[in-house]
């Protein structure tokens, strides 16, 4: 007899045509227990099976991509893992109780699974592939965008905000001849970055951003925003507008959602981003209005699902060498994570997003380059 969670979860996925047939299956289902799992816990527990080997999907991403494109989460009632997670986001502001929380359980598990996964820049971030045919210029590309942007002339000084490994400013001083501070929660990234600096008028220092002070003539966030918060987004912005000198610039590159949300997914926060969340359009606007002039807007998502299936490639290529220091479990654990990101992407939930701002409108107007 079929369960009241197998009836309804298999009616979803036949309402995202996917196919459960033996000779022509999307997915494999390993193990009974996975139904009335994933009803009871949605994306964390259809997560965690995974991880755990409750079934399979070969390719994931197109599996996954189903999935977003039906939009099969909105029939799904509200589990606890999510209400928790929405309770958490109204009541804590995370995002500052824990600051360096995201730096430690992510972006320092291991510089060898970042080198092995990313481009030799080591840039973490969505490439722009308009005219790239390979990771490493999709890279280069974006980084000279982002550059060109903002205008950069010799001698200037740039501040990044989440400076990563520092492939950012590496480029811009070898390529703009400009001075730059990064500056990041991660401390393994700090070293990494100061190491691949070389001699380059470039440092990375292990700080809050909401401690740093001084005035600098461009400022960039790549990748950052997403961990700065709802309830932060004000005081974030406010931060820069008092760190960009009056006729400087700043451009904000973040992942965005298309609906405003207060808390983030309950299977990301647990094993990738803790405390992360998605900005909206309106969240965002809503934190710069009356501290910035908002120049240009653009849209690249669609760019970020080659981005990270080119990730994704890299990583499965290195495994054999990674698998020395990380276990199955984080193997399909990081499978999941990238597939899942790029199905979300190439449905069009959500997007990347890079934005332009002044303190008062450049003069003449801002002339859209890329």
């Amino acid at each position: 007899m079929t369960s009241p969670a197998k009836r309804f979860v298999l009616e979803q996925l036949s309402r995202a045509g996917v196919s459960l047939d033996p000779d022509a299956a999307d997915v494999a289902i390993r193990d009974e227990r996975l139904y009335d799992r994933v009803l009871r816990e949605g994306t964390l527990g259809l997560g965690e099976s995974y991880m755990d080997g409750w079934w399979e999907a070969k390719p994931l991403d197109a599996f996954l991509f189903k999935l977003a494109s039906a939009r099969i989460q909105d029939a799904f009632p509200r589990d606890l893992p999510l209400l928790w997670s929405i309770v958490r986001g109204r009541l804590f502001n995370l995002q500052r109780l824990r600051a360096r929380e995201v730096g430690e359980k992510h972006y320092d598990i291991g510089n060898d699974l970042y080198a092995a996964m990313l481009d030799p820049r080591m840039v973490y971030s969505c490439g722009y592939w308009a005219q790239a045919d390979t990771l490493e210029a999709a890279q280069e590309a974006k980084l000279d965008l982002i550059c060109r942007k903002i205008g950069l002339q010799p001698g200037m000084s740039v501040l990044d905000i989440g400076s990563g490994w520092g492939g950012l400013l590496n480029f811009a001083a070898e390529r703009y001849g400009v001075t730059g501070l990064g500056v990041t929660v991660s401390g393994e990234q700090a070293a990494l970055a100061n190491q691949r600096a070389g001699s380059l008028p470039v440092e990375t220092r292990l700080m809050d951003y909401a401690t740093l002070e001084g005035q600098f003539d461009r400022i960039v966030s790549v990748g950052m925003f997403e961990h700065v918060g709802y309830k932060n987004y004000p005081a974030f912005l406010e931060k820069v507008r008092r760190l960009l000198k009056p006729d400087g610039l700043f451009l904000l590159h973040s992942i965005g959602g298309n609906h405003s949300a207060t808390h983030g997914d309950p299977w990301t926060e647990k094993y990738i981003f803790p405390n992360g969340m998605l900005p909206s359009i309106a969240q965002i606007g809503a934190a710069a209005e009356g501290r910035f002039v908002m120049e240009d807007w653009h849209n690249f998502g669609a760019d970020y699902d080659r981005t990270l299936m080119a990730w994704l490639a890299n990583f499965e290529a290195a495994w054999p060498a990674l698998s020395a220091r990380y276990d199955e479990r984080f193997r399909r654990m990081w499978r999941f994570y990238l597939s899942v990101s790029a199905a979300l992407f190439r449905a069009r939930q959500i997007n990347l997003w890079q934005i332009v701002f002044s303190p008062w409108g450049v003069p003449g107007g801002y002339r859209r380059v890329g």
